[in-house]
């Protein structure tokens, strides 16, 4: 009984995450750019437990013993970087990823801080104190671009649209007659290990201590002929790519599971109390 109580505890622990899981699912499933999470479990402990010689009858075909597992736990949360659908906007500074890829920013507005990436693109130009405009996600972080001379936060002069290419090359247009300035390019990653991905504020994903970022980004890839396997699309918002079909069918195992643990661990406590009220 005492078994069937942790067992039953355990895993209601463990579906109880997996239910924290899918409410952040379902919570993101219209916010621009999220990729959905999923969990992955492991048993805890399984043990062998052994039988005497008068259980092998002839005709049996399984060994002896019998195997007890003690429930299970979650053992890593996943992101799904599986491509949302691209939703038009027409403004100027919302910019979408097509493929495997992540911009770039900074939480702390050092380009020498912490690195952090996202796929949310409704950026927006905050103006600096030297009436250039700087390109910062909807949050504030800053969005890094590779200028030729280094890594460097984007800056678009006053009285200039920006324009972004599909390699993401960027370029200040002006009024008709001045001529475009090239500010550089947009810094793309490549993901390499998402499992290492450590989800943080703002729809914003970061690299976890002890982890050299190489492990988990690269830079991006070209094919064999040269080009690019991502492209930036600008004006478009890449959408959820969360399938509530999907998330509703989780749900409800999710929920028949804890039910069943619910039973199992209330059927135990009542065979306890059953043997306790035993007169000999």
């Amino acid at each position: 009984m005492n078994n069937s109580m942790i067992t039953a505890t355990v895993s209601m622990g463990a579906l109880q995450q997996k239910l924290d899981i899918l409410a952040d699912n379902f919570a993101n499933s219209n916010t621009v750019g999220y990729k959905r999470k999923s969990a992955v479990f492991e048993d805890i402990l399984t043990s062998l437990n052994p039988q005497v010689e008068d259980f092998n009858q002839p005709g049996r075909r399984t060994p002896l013993g019998f195997t007890q597992g003690w429930g299970s736990r979650l053992s890593a949360i996943q992101t799904d970087m599986s491509q949302g659908v691209l939703q038009q906007t027409g403004n100027m500074t919302d910019v979408a990823i097509e493929g495997n890829g992540l911009f770039e920013v900074r939480t702390d507005g050092d380009i020498n801080g912490a690195r952090a990436f996202t796929r949310h693109g409704p950026f927006q130009l905050m103006p600096d104190a030297n009436g250039d405009r700087i390109l910062v996600t909807n949050s504030g972080q800053r969005v890094v671009g590779d200028t030729g001379a280094g890594e460097d936060f984007i800056r678009v002069p006053a009285g200039y649209n920006l324009s972004i290419g599909t390699d993401g090359t960027l370029t200040a247009v002006g009024s008709e007659g001045t001529d475009p300035i090239d500010l550089g390019r947009l810094k793309l990653v490549q993901v390499t290990n998402p499992e290492l991905l450590q989800a943080i504020a703002d729809n914003l994903y970061g690299v976890p201590e002890n982890i050299n970022p190489d492990a988990i980004v690269r830079d991006v890839a070209l094919l064999p002929n040269g080009e690019s396997s991502i492209a930036v699309r600008q004006g478009f918002v890449e959408q959820s790519n969360v399938n509530m079909a999907e998330e509703m069918t989780d749900l409800m195992i999710v929920q028949r599971a804890y039910q069943l643990s619910a039973r199992a661990l209330t059927s135990s406590e009542q065979m306890m109390g059953m043997a306790n009220n035993l007169r000999g």
